[in-house]
């Protein structure tokens, strides 16, 4: 079961306004709400039922009973570890830099982990395993991560490539056709490099994989199956380290999925890479 209220708190901003009012109740009242009817939450909140079941929509969930489940699921972590995502401090000891950067990168996980709906990462799964050609693009610190998932693939013999450069981007994504997948990684959504490549292959019919923070951009709005991974404070100068790891966790779970669904061949696949590389 995914955590409830990490998954609110996450999807807060993209919420309309009066579903807001009731995320908002319900983070400042997350025991009470276990026991409460919609209609009481509802009437509490001065909205109707309606909007707390477009709310749950709105957040992936199926519905006010599975909303609950997932929030009374998620409360024996209340107090585990802090919210706070620690900055970095110019003063800071060696003792302090491992222990919020092991924090940052744990909570980055862990919030992601909220944002996962299984069906989704299934029919991403499963394009991927079909697909002619897997293209990952990606600029920056997500340039990293595209690399990771080119590589993993290679080891079982899936036909994948990292494009990191805007113009290698646009003339590749020009040959795909609906046989290929395009798996575009950027955590604001926002990048127009991968926006220009997105357009050019979506018009080819090239199904989309989007991997973006948890939050309404164009990236995500292009693309016929959406990731996501878990959203920093925007003032955590750290913030690209943290997100990099999220979606390195998104990218591991795709390739151990992907390598499951053909585990006998991804197996011989992975012996022969090994021994190559070791007898070399």
């Amino acid at each position: 079961m995914f955590n409830g209220m990490e998954r609110i708190k996450q999807g807060l901003s993209t919420l309309r306004p009066s579903e807001q009012k009731v995320a908002n109740y319900i983070i400042n009242n997350s025991k009470a709400i276990l026991d409460m009817p919609i209609a009481q939450l509802a009437k509490n909140t001065k909205t109707s039922e309606a909007t707390i079941i477009r709310m749950c929509r709105s957040l992936h969930i199926k519905g006010f009973r599975e909303l609950k489940l997932s929030i009374s699921a998620s409360a024996n972590q209340d107090g585990i570890t802090t919210d706070r995502y620690e900055d970095i401090a110019a003063d800071a000891n060696l003792s302090q830099i491992i222990k919020f950067i092991s924090h940052n990168n744990y909570r980055s996980i862990e919030s992601t982990l909220a944002l996962i709906d299984e069906d989704i990462m299934d029919k991403a799964i499963d394009k991927l395993d079909h697909a002619r050609k897997i293209v990952v693009i990606g600029v920056g610190a997500s340039a990293i991560v595209a690399f990771d998932f080119e590589q993993k693939c290679k080891r079982i013999n899936k036909w994948c490539e990292a494009l990191t450069d805007s113009h290698t981007q646009l003339t590749s994504a020009v040959h795909l056709d609906d046989r290929d997948v395009v798996l575009a990684i950027s955590y604001s959504g926002e990048t127009k490099e991968i926006i220009d490549t997105v357009k050019i292959a979506k018009k080819n019919n090239a199904n989309i994989i989007s991997l973006t923070g948890y939050s309404s951009n164009t990236v995500q709005k292009l693309a016929n199956v959406n990731l996501y991974a878990s959203p920093l404070e925007k003032s955590i100068r750290s913030g690209a380290t943290a997100s990099r790891i999220a979606q390195l966790n998104i990218v591991d779970i795709l390739f151990t999925g992907l390598a499951s669904l053909n585990f006998e061949q991804s197996v011989d696949f992975l012996d022969k890479t090994r021994e190559v590389i070791q007898n070399r």
